[in-house]
């Protein structure tokens, strides 16, 4: 797979992910081993850079601090659409954007609102990315299923593709 590079493809990654609401984020723990976490996803600008909320004391926190590496997964099971996302990330401390990626719905989390200096917001800057965009719906399924029994050759998965961020 080719690893495309333009406006176009890194839009593409954009929309598949800016309505979704989740995401499991990976980090490196201090042996080397991969720790995933859902985590309420909050927002993604257009250079890529994907902003959460999470607390200054968390373990992630500590593991980003020792190796920023981060993969960010999201699926969409309903639309059959999937991006990986490979970046580093950087916890911001700063009121200010605490406050812009503040949502209410976050204070189940994080009783003390975004004033609590133990709330931080987690930047993952989007270095690389793939996605699949798999066709859905009965007839879709069907005549795929229908070319594997009659030809022996699997249906087309939809569209893939891996997408570089870098000096968007």
């Amino acid at each position: 797979m080719q690893e495309q590079t333009d406006d176009k493809a890194r839009k593409k990654v954009i929309a598949l992910i800016e309505d979704l609401d989740y995401a499991v984020v990976a980090t490196h723990t201090a042996d080397g081993a991969i720790h995933a976490r859902p985590m309420a996803y909050r927002s993604v600008e257009s250079g890529g850079d994907l902003w959460f909320l999470t607390k200054l004391d968390s373990r992630k926190v500590q593991e980003i601090k020792a190796n920023p590496k981060t993969l960010v997964s999201f699926a969409d099971p309903k639309k059959q659409n999937f991006v990986s996302i490979m970046g580093t990330s950087e916890i911001v401390t700063g009121r200010a954007k605490v406050q812009e990626v503040w949502s209410e719905l976050y204070r189940a989390w994080f009783p003390g609102g975004p004033e609590d200096d133990n709330v931080v917001a987690l930047r993952v800057h989007t270095e690389h990315a793939e996605y699949w965009d798999t066709p859905t719906g009965v007839m879709v399924y069907a005549y795929g299923y229908l070319k594997a029994v009659t030809t022996g050759k699997p249906a087309k998965g939809g569209d893939v593709g891996a997408v570089s961020f870098e000096n968007a």
